[in-house]
């Protein structure tokens, strides 16, 4: 893979639809967010290991606090236009701040690799305390005549444990 450079067209057109993308989840427009999926996309987030320097920690991970693909994404939007997502009732504030973003180009010239920080503020009700979590994320872009769409993406939280009462929104 080689990184482009930041005034690239293909890197200025990732990071834009990354941030439209933070933008939608936050104004939860996720029917809107979910036609930025492609029929294939996987969304995962592997549970951290703390793991000493000889065990590469990739070795140990088994668990995911989600492994999802387009059904699973699609069930989750469907429920929170419903009265029974009990775990975002009240509703979530969230912001999701997306930084350090660089692109690669691959081998097939349709498909692009984007790395970012995620930093997600989430806000609910008025007696807990606010979360707040930070994370990796390698995403792979399709190009599509539609624009870019969501292939695949792994995220990577820098806790092992979370601290948050429930992961319902995405990330």
């Amino acid at each position: 893979m080689k990184l482009l450079p930041y005034s690239a067209v293909d890197h200025q057109v990732a990071h834009q639809f990354l941030v439209e993308e933070a933008h939608l989840l936050d104004t939860h427009q996720y029917e809107a967010w979910f036609q930025l999926l492609t029929d294939d996309v996987t969304y995962t987030m592997p549970v951290r290991v703390t793991a000493v320097k000889a065990v590469d920690e990739a070795s140990v991970r088994t668990m995911h606090h989600f492994s999802e693909n387009r059904y699973a994404l699609r069930k989750r939007v469907e429920r929170f236009a419903t009265r029974h997502a009990w775990a975002e009732d009240p509703q979530s504030r969230t912001r999701h701040h997306v930084t350090n973003v660089r692109t690669f180009e691959t081998d097939d010239p349709d498909a692009l690799v984007v790395e970012s920080a995620l930093f997600l503020f989430r806000s609910r009700g008025d007696r807990n305390e606010p979360d707040m979590l930070s994370a990796g994320r390698t995403d792979h872009l399709r190009k599509t005549g539609a624009g870019l769409l969501l292939a695949s993406r792994l995220i990577e939280t820098e806790e092992s444990v979370l601290r948050t009462q429930n992961l319902a929104v995405f990330l």
